[in-house]
């Protein structure tokens, strides 16, 4: 068998629907993208349901899943575990971690925006998380927390108990979410959603502990930030203030999972971003490369196809997309995808050459019209020489639905592909 040089590019949230902005198109037909339909020509297209029939999955489980682990024994650590390791908190089995966005809510705890407007700096952030590390205090003295701001308003919440390991089974205060067998599952919330009290799903100490906390933790957060100089400063400048963290997907011990090069019998690196993905590639043993900022394109490009010198495959995590779903906006998804398409596939094309292999697909849908997650399918290309063309001319969703590859699950998308070009 030869060698498989492999590049794994998961554009994050890319699955869509048509939108009225867009002539009834989604934002992937709607762009032009000359480099993804080279790649589409010159390959196979199909689609996939990345986690589950009927679950609109997180970032997390989805990649978890786009990389061959499907978690089907309900095993999931949640992410908040997941985003502690990629943050090089200290995370022990028995500890408590949670995801956590910085939120705007209302005297009544309305969430009136559940990411704060998006506009947060590191600054602010990083002042913000200073004086509820510094004044946050439990009515349990051997109760203790850590918080730290990761990228925007993101934040990763850290329990830990003196005494006793803390229970995961208690619900989130996070409304849009529920946890299913340690996965994070956006609901569908419609009208006025307002800050969950956290409640314990079974019957024990470490469970009344660990809810007792983190409704301590959530009454204090709203307490100090109400008049905190940053929320002073940002409503003076017409910003909503970060006055709330919404906590969810908590976990309370460490993953256990073959490393990927191990399961699939090739060696694997990444270039990612963000914590959730730099805590999976620390789970699953990958080689990490540095490759500029986020929105660095060429430069991604340009380190993946140079990793392939030590490593067969190297997985690429482009977060764009996902954002413009989240905030509705199908023209800013369109120009996202252009900008993807013109600067990493365009780079990437000229520095591969020859005999490589260029894998696209998403983790999940993010469809403009729905603001959010939800249980679409992504499109899958498996693209160059060694696969047998299916007529796809586009990357699109109908390509997707039309190509031989027909419709697969996330967990079998890596293995798959590996098989194609081998």
């Amino acid at each position: 068998m030869k060698a498989t040089r492999l590049v794994y590019v998961l554009l994050d949230g890319i699955g869509d629907l048509p939108h009225p902005s867009l002539n009834d198109l989604t934002p992937l037909e709607a762009a032009y993208t000359p480099n993804l339909d080279a790649l589409a020509r010159n390959g196979a297209m199909g689609r996939v349901i990345s986690v589950g029939k009927g679950i609109a999955p997180q970032s997390d489980i989805a990649v978890f899943n786009m990389l061959g682990y499907s978690f089907k024994d309900g095993s999931y650590v949640g992410r908040g575990v997941i985003e502690s390791i990629g943050s090089d908190i200290d995370f022990r089995d028995g500890d408590l971690a949670f995801r956590g966005n910085f939120a705007t809510v209302d005297d009544k705890l309305k969430i009136v925006d559940r990411r704060a407007g998006r506009s947060i700096s590191s600054e602010e952030a990083k002042a913000v998380c200073k004086t509820l590390r510094d004044k946050i205090r439990f009515s349990d003295k051997d109760a203790s927390v850590v918080i730290e701001p990761t990228v925007a308003h993101r934040v990763v919440i850290k329990f830990r108990h003196a005494r006793m390991k803390l229970s995961d089974r208690i619900t989130n205060t996070d409304p849009a979410y529920e946890k299913v067998d340690g996965m994070g599952i956006a609901k569908n919330t419609t009208g006025d959603v307002f800050v969950q009290k956290s409640v314990p799903e079974e019957n024990s100490e470490q469970a009344r502990t660990a809810a007792t906390m983190l409704n301590e933790f959530t009454e204090q957060v709203v307490q100090l930030l109400r008049d905190h100089p940053v929320n002073r400063a940002r409503s003076a400048a017409g910003k909503k203030p970060m006055n709330c963290i919404l906590a969810r997907d908590s976990g309370n011990r460490y993953p256990k999972v073959d490393p990927i090069n191990k399961k699939h019998g090739v060696s694997v690196g990444c270039i990612v971003d963000m914590p959730v993905e730099i805590g999976i590639s620390k789970v699953l043993g990958m080689k990490m490369f540095q490759a500029g900022d986020i929105n660095n394109y060429e430069e991604k490009a340009r380190v993946a196809a140079k990793s392939l010198k030590s490593v067969n495959a190297v997985y690429v995590h482009i977060k764009g997309p996902d954002e413009f779903g989240h905030d509705g906006d199908a023209s800013g998804k369109k120009k996202n995808i252009e900008d993807i398409d013109k600067r990493f596939f365009g780079t990437l094309m000229k520095e591969l050459g020859n005999g490589a292999a260029i894998v696209v697909s998403g983790d999940h849908s993010t469809p403009c019209v729905k603001r959010g997650h939800s249980d679409d399918p992504v499109p899958l290309l498996v693209s160059g020489s060694m696969v047998k063309q299916d007529g796809s001319a586009r990357f699109t969703e109908n390509y997707g639905k039309r190509g031989k590859m027909g419709l697969l699950m996330g967990a079998d998308v890596l293995a798959t592909a590996i098989k194609m070009i081998s």
